[in-house]
């Protein structure tokens, strides 16, 4: 039937993926439209048993994954590449590591690299801590490095890792499912597979949804401050809707037509608001600040990783860590991707210190610059800038830049990086989505492309007319918890094609059990039993 329909439709899918794919996001749409406030209501019931009863899930799991990758770099797998034994990485270092920049934090830090540093030197999370001291001011640096840091590219790192082992070494479809082939073998081609990647295809596109509608919350707030543009839900649901025009035109135009060249304006753009806060932002003490903040942060980290507030009654890790947590791993799919595509010929080694290491080091500078600056303005006293945020953390980075010379010219460019950021962000999903979507090969149809541009858009407006940023993350703290159990067994199922691949078995032998003897020798064991017991209950 579902071939049927996709024949009528002139649509180029794997149907079972794309239909039930499709199906579930408008079910939940017309739910949330004829239903928000009960839907909201829900979701904050199922965010709250999560965090209460599986939130250490979440800290463990992710914490587990970077100790995990750190082992693969340093252990005898390093060696092996993503791709034949003498490929060759096919882009420079450098042009690699922008990629990877413009990946998958581009639309993060613009958003809290103002708005948390400043939340927490407010608000200190640890017990016995004066807001606004300097105690609380390196406690918020190491805590948004912890956020964005390490433990965010690990989530990316995985399936990145992953999806490029399987693809470029073992000629698998570039797909989530294919990650479980040598758990599930050809079951990975049928319904099960399909599951998989239904979970990976909803997690991508709630996941965008959710940074289209975090966006879309700080683009209002920054034609409220530039043109007095009114705070409400039908100026959110038309920037959606032009957002998303925008994002389906350069979706329509391809990858190298209209996503490369808006991601490399945008990250011009950046670099140059990056360079004009740090000019005139306190530049020593930026430069003081990063420092103090590289070893707060290494110090702090073990113990942080694994921080689950057990002798805390608070819900503080439910609306900061796990919400990133959960956040990041419905991005996931995407990014992972995007990642494994431009990484091919790279070892092991090579990637997981790259992926891991240089997009920490660029999350440093700007929170350096973004957060110490902002926390000096709110020590001066000037603005008042941490009681805006608590009210709205949608307004931080205008009323950051506020306190600077030429503030309408640099909101003004804020605005202009927020949008490309995000159209960019929902353009690369739908390309990622499309993927997941159909076999390898089949053609990728425009119309297909921007069919998932406007999902991604319908989810967004119905969760912010459900209720803002609440629901948002109500709906992915529930919505992550599905594909963090996958990246488990993601890990679990790369370690056992590495340790097949580094002794020089196939594939196929590793699915058959033959890439570990003692597996083998167990099988035929059992073999022999059953057999022995057949001829007895026969005589």
């Amino acid at each position: 039937m579902l071939e049927q329909l996709q024949r009528r439709l002139g649509l180029q899918t794997i149907p079972g993926v794309f239909f039930t794919s499709a199906g579930i996001a408008l079910i939940f749409a017309v739910m949330a439209v004829l239903y928000g406030a009960e839907l909201a209501e829900r979701f904050g019931q199922i965010a709250g048993w999560v965090a209460q009863n599986l939130g250490w899930f979440y800290i463990f799991s992710v914490s587990a994954l970077l100790v995990f990758l750190l082992g693969l770099a340093v252990s005898r797998f390093g060696n092996i590449r993503l791709g034949t034994d003498d490929s060759r990485p096919d882009y420079s270092n450098l042009t690699w590591f922008t990629m990877l920049f413009a990946a998958g934090i581009g639309t993060i830090l613009m958003f809290w690299g103002v708005a948390e540093p400043v939340s927490h030197f407010a608000q200190p999370p640890f017990e016995g801590v004066e807001p606004y001291s300097e105690r609380a001011a390196g406690d918020a640096m190491t805590i948004a490095l912890y956020h964005f840091g390490l433990h965010t590219w690990t989530i990316f790192a995985m399936p990145g890792l992953a999806i490029g082992y399987f693809a470029y070494r073992h000629d698998l479809p570039m797909r989530i499912s294919s990650l479980f082939y040598p758990i599930l073998g050809a079951r990975t081609f049928g319904p099960l597979g399909w599951a998989i990647d239904v979970i990976a295809v909803l997690g991508t596109l709630f996941g965008v949804a959710t940074s289209l509608g975090l966006g879309t919350l700080q683009l209002n707030s920054g034609l409220h401050y530039l043109f007095g543009t009114p705070v409400t839900g039908w100026v959110q649901v038309l920037l959606i809707v032009v957002i998303s025009s925008i994002a389906a035109t350069s979706v329509a135009l391809g990858l190298d037509k209209g996503v490369r060249r808006l991601s490399q304006l945008n990250v011009v753009l950046a670099m140059a608001l990056l360079g004009f806060v740090l000019v005139v932002g306190p530049s020593v003490f930026i430069a003081e600040g990063m420092v103090q903040s590289v070893g707060d942060y290494l110090n702090a980290l073990p113990w942080l990783s694994f921080w689950t507030e057990t002798f805390n009654d608070s819900d503080w890790q439910r609306r900061w860590t796990l919400f990133y947590w959960a956040w990041t791993i419905s991005w996931a799919p995407y990014v992972g991707i995007f990642i494994a595509r431009i990484s091919r010929g790279r070892t092991i080694r090579e990637f997981i210190a790259g992926v891991l290491f240089a997009p920490t080091a660029f999350t440093l500078i700007w929170f350096g610059i973004f957060g110490l600056s902002a926390i000096h303005v709110e020590m001066g006293g000037q603005i008042g800038l941490a009681e805006q945020v608590q009210q709205d953390p949608s307004v931080a980075i205008f009323a950051f830049l506020e306190r600077f010379p030429l503030a309408a010219f640099s909101s003004a460019l804020s605005v202009v990086i927020i949008v490309i950021f995000f159209t960019t962000s929902s353009d690369s999903a739908s390309l990622v989505i499309d993927m997941l979507t159909r076999r390898d090969d089949q053609p990728s149809l425009v119309r297909q492309r921007i069919f998932w541009a406007a999902a991604q858009g319908m989810i967004a407006a119905t969760l912010l007319l459900a209720g803002g940023l609440d629901a948002l993350q109500n709906v992915i703290t529930t919505l992550g918890l599905p594909f963090c159990i996958l990246l488990v067994f993601m890990a679990v199922a790369l370690f056992r094609a590495l340790h097949a691949d580094y002794r020089g078995y196939s594939m196929d032998e590793l699915v058959k059990g033959r890439a570990f003897p003692e597996v083998e020798a167990e099988a035929e064991s059992k073999q022999e039993n059953d057999y022995v017991s057949e001829t007895v209950d026969r005589h």
